[in-house]
């Protein structure tokens, strides 16, 4: 899913990359992926259910509409969570995207520690309102998701809300075929 696309698309980037999560008896693809790409798996747990998957679709506005089955994406539990933290510090960035469960938790206890948390919101649901935001040290959002986050639709305005909510976070706004933007409380860049 989108947590493994990431962490293979990091690998191929040159950075030390740890894959925490769990997967289903059908998961040993991901366990491949993560040899093949230089992923670190030994904190991938095999249960004993189906994988999480998604089916994406193209809706008829050219966005993405997306089926979610959760599986064994959402069968984190906190003990498992502590024991993946625990060898994890100030030093670390923990990239999270909403397919898995109990991500408050996770948020909560990185924060603890000290590390950056970055978050993809995706997919955009009502389980993002209970994390707490302000523990976000960075974004990483389209503008669907940043519509979703402020209320609005122009990404000036998307980055200026999120600066002013969130005024210690950096924020990577995609914009499709037109680049993406980073922008931080004293900064903007516009990448074609």
């Amino acid at each position: 899913g989108k947590g493994m696309n990431q962490s293979v698309a990091l690998a191929k980037a040159g950075v030390d990359v740890y894959h925490g999560g769990m997967i289903g008896e059908d998961g040993q693809p991901f366990l491949d992926a993560c040899k093949e790409f230089g992923v670190h798996a030994e904190y991938i747990r095999q249960i004993d259910t189906k994988s999480g998957h998604a089916i994406i679709q193209i809706d008829k506005n050219a966005q993405n509409s997306i089926l979610l089955y959760g599986g064994a994406n959402q069968q984190l539990t906190s003990e498992y969570i502590d024991t993946v933290l625990a060898d994890f510090g100030a030093e670390d960035i923990l990239l999270l995207q909403n397919e898995v469960n109990m991500l408050p938790y996770i948020v909560d206890k990185a924060y603890e520690k000290g590390m950056q948390i970055a978050l993809n919101p995706s997919p955009f649901n009502e389980k993002l309102d209970a994390v707490d935001m302000k523990k976000i040290s960075i974004f990483l959002l389209n503008e669907v998701e940043g519509n979703q986050l402020t209320g609005l639709t122009e990404p000036n305005e998307i980055l200026d809300k999120l600066r002013e909510l969130y005024p210690h976070a950096k924020v990577v706004l995609t914009l499709g075929k037109d680049g993406a933007v980073y922008a931080d409380k004293a900064q903007k860049h516009f990448q074609p």
